[in-house]
């Protein structure tokens, strides 16, 4: 029989390589849309002009959105950049409410990568599972 600390190590892990997954997906994303603003990648000035904004602020929405994802990938800073990702994603929702994009797929889409950013991050962050009292695996099983 291996020792409880041992069973509990190996969730610990398996939990941090879940967490750095969902944070990888949402990161590449973040990252890749990021990039095509900064760029000024047609489809995406495209995109961005179909949303209602000005042609001249693709760039600085996608500046902001970049210092907001590198701010995330520093591990002492990375809730702060959740909460920007968060504020950010936030007016992604309401740009798409306000153009009258369907619900699931448009609306609720940059909802589902905020909860990627938050659960990759509980799922590899101790000091966040801490402030919310999120039990051990061991805890579980007692």
């Amino acid at each position: 029989m291996q020792p409880a600390s041992e069973g509990m190590d190996r969730d610990v892990g398996k939990r941090a390589r879940v967490g750095r997954a969902l944070s990888a997906v949402a990161v590449a994303f973040l990252l890749f849309d990021s990039v095509g603003k900064v760029l000024e990648v047609a489809p995406v000035v495209a995109g961005t002009t179909q949303l209602g904004y000005p042609e001249g602020i693709v760039r600085t929405l996608g500046v902001i959105l970049l210092l907001c994802v590198v701010v995330h990938l520093i591990p002492r800073a990375s809730v702060l950049g959740a909460v920007l990702l968060t504020g950010y994603l936030g007016g992604a929702v309401a740009t798409h409410v306000r153009v009258g994009d369907p619900l699931l797929t448009h609306v609720l889409f940059p909802v589902y990568v905020a909860a990627f950013i938050w659960g990759g991050l509980l799922l590899r962050d101790a000091r966040l599972q801490r402030v919310l009292d999120v039990p051990t695996t061991l805890e579980r099983r007692i």
